[in-house]
């Protein structure tokens, strides 16, 4: 048994769960038309089916984290496995779009208990800083790499089997999850002096729901009151989630961590380093099938290959902040994710591949290193007693980050688009105004009529990629200078980590 117990045998367990729920995050991008088929879901529907995953995700992780640390983060991991493999076979055999809808759901609350829970257990698993801060690198890769990984499992598997099929490989991988955690994970992890205020939970799901769906919701759709209220609504109620969180004895997230400006800084680093890889990642979805015109299957191939680099970029950072420091690691991987934009924007055209490949690669990577060095900071700094309360205030600003970034950049490729499009006879259509909407207008065009369509769309559509980019080299750059003054460390600090690394 002491052998079962190796910390490092320890990570299997603790990598499947996240493996899979950040597969999940992106395995639908091209099982959607089969769905959409198959349910003959809406418009309305197709985007439920997409956004509620992450909606509830995000609404729910501060309340499982603080779930976790009460009654012990191993023994929600198990809840959340059975939950999720329950939720899946839901998924898999939805005979409706409301249905699928809700099986997503509740998929999102088994992978709320599943994040902040593996998190938390590195704390407790490794207690030596050198090789925890390596666990952590691990799974910031494993988490990266699922959602790398969850187009091309989705694109094989539809060449064989039905859509439900993307939704049954979680049920495997799950129980196996149950197999082996009683065997590799700690139980003794909780206090059951804790509690868990309810009306904070209900308060962190009413700031955060509103506040993603009206972001993403302007960045989709334009500037509305609804949208706006949305918005409004979601900053309001986190107002009062904020005053509610000072006043409690035992708060669900611990506000006097924000006293520490590398803490605060970290957190805003971490969101401006989902902004930066999910805004790119839906972008480039779009650039591979519709400018270059390749299958589902190979544009998921192709986006991978970034993915063979940021499996060296997390363990390497690792080391790095060991040797060098955690600011100079930070910065660096910031600089090295601005450099992957310059790239996108500077080099790419309407048949360029090279280019967007390595500049996607200089992005992942950067913002992987940074991400693990930061996630491994906020676990070590955490009281025990709140390692899933603070893992989940940290996968939360993830989240929030990847929102931020589909609809900033998103919007940034749009506006551009309506711009750069040089054709007025489809002024004030759906042609003029995406990229989509051109190519779903050109099927019911004449060959060269349709063909003169395209082309103009995709010029227009690099160019407010080209824009985008910049937008985020410029945030990245400027998020560089921030970190470098807010995470510095005393000289002395950074001399003890050098006698460690030595």
């Amino acid at each position: 048994m002491a052998q079962l117990r190796s910390p490092w045998i320890a990570m299997v367990a603790l990598c499947l769960p996240m493996l899979i729920v950040s597969m999940d995050v992106s395995v639908l991008f091209f099982a959607a038309p089969f769905i959409a088929d198959d349910l003959q879901a809406t418009a309305e529907q197709q985007l439920w089916i997409f956004d509620v995953y992450g909606f509830v995700l995000a609404g729910l992780l501060l309340t499982m984290g603080s779930l976790a640390d009460r009654i012990g983060h191993r023994r929600l991991l198990m809840i959340g496995a059975v939950a999720f493999s329950a939720a899946s076979l839901c998924a898999a055999y939805s005979v409706s779009a409301q249905m699928l809808i809700g099986a997503r759901a509740l998929l999102a609350v088994g992978g709320a208990t599943l994040m902040p829970s593996t998190l938390a257990l590195i704390r407790f698993v490794f207690d030596d800083p050198t090789a925890r801060a390596k666990a952590v690198a691990i799974w910031s890769a494993v988490l990266t790499g699922g959602v790398a990984v969850g187009p091309i499992i989705s694109g094989l598997l539809l060449e064989h089997f039905w859509w439900g099929s993307v939704f049954l490989i979680n049920v495997p991988v799950m129980l196996a999850l149950l197999l082996a955690a009683p065997m590799l994970l700690p139980n003794n992890t909780s206090d059951s002096d804790r509690r868990v205020d309810v009306l904070s939970a209900l308060l962190a799901l009413g700031t955060i729901l509103p506040l993603i769906d009206g972001i993403k919701k302007l960045a989709a759709d334009g500037w509305s009151m609804s949208r706006v209220g949305l918005v409004v609504v979601g900053l309001g109620v986190g107002v009062i989630f904020v005053w509610r969180q000072r006043h409690l004895a035992q708060p669900l997230v611990d506000l006097t961590l924000f006293r520490d400006r590398r803490f605060s800084a970290s957190m805003w680093i971490n969101v401006i380093g989902m902004f930066a890889i999910l805004g790119n990642a839906i972008i480039m979805t779009q650039y591979l099938q519709s400018v270059l015109g390749y299958t589902p299957l190979v544009a998921a191939l192709w986006s991978l290959v970034p993915s063979i680099f940021v499996g060296a970029a997390a363990p390497a950072a690792a080391s790095a902040a060991v040797r060098f420091g955690r600011p100079k690691v930070v910065v660096a991987g910031l600089l090295c994710a601005a450099a992957g934009f310059v790239v996108l924007a500077a080099l790419t055209t309407t048949d360029t591949l090279l280019s967007v490949l390595v500049g996607a690669t200089l992005l992942a990577s950067g913002t992987v290193a940074l991400a693990s060095v930061i996630a491994d900071y906020v676990v070590g700094v955490a009281p025990a007693d709140r390692a899933g309360a603070t893992s989940s205030l940290l996968e939360t600003s993830s989240e929030f980050g990847g929102a931020l970034g589909i609809a900033i950049l998103g919007s940034v490729v749009n506006v551009v688009f309506r711009l750069a499009f040089d054709d007025p006879s489809y002024s004030g259509t759906k042609a003029g105004q995406s990229l989509s909407g051109a190519l779903g207008t050109a099927h019911q065009l004449p060959a060269d009529q349709a063909q003169k369509l395209i082309d103009a769309a995709r010029e227009a559509f690099v160019s407010g990629l080209s824009a985008a980019a910049w937008v985020g080299a410029a945030v990245l750059v400027m998020t560089a200078v921030i970190a470098a003054w807010a995470l510095r460390e005393d000289p002395a600090s950074v001399k003890s980590q050098a006698e460690v690394a030595n």
